[in-house]
């Protein structure tokens, strides 16, 4: 599902709502998310799951057309955890 398509679904399930207002409503709510991310602090949706970050330390690399060693330098990478509702909805038989 993609954003607009987020959009488009929460608008027929509301129609006292206006899409522009959806559309700046879903904005804020992923914006806040990467504001909280790209600060360090972690975001827990109850029952869907926690976004975080995660520190990769500097490493060295092989690239694997040439073979030859590279540097990669240290990062921060998002990482998701799912919640236990969402898990058990997807492993339902």
């Amino acid at each position: 599902m993609t954003k607009s398509q987020l959009i488009q679904r929460i608008s027929e399930l509301n129609p006292h709502l206006f899409q522009r207002d959806v559309e700046r409503i879903v904005s804020t709510i992923f914006g806040d998310i990467s504001s909280a991310l790209a600060n360090g602090r972690r975001v827990e949706l109850r029952g869907f799951g926690a976004f975080s970050v995660k520190h990769r330390d500097a490493r060295i690399g092989r690239n694997p057309r040439t073979g030859k060693t590279v540097n990669v330098a240290k990062k921060a990478v998002p990482f998701f955890k799912t919640g236990k509702k969402l898990r058990e909805m997807l492993n339902r038989p």
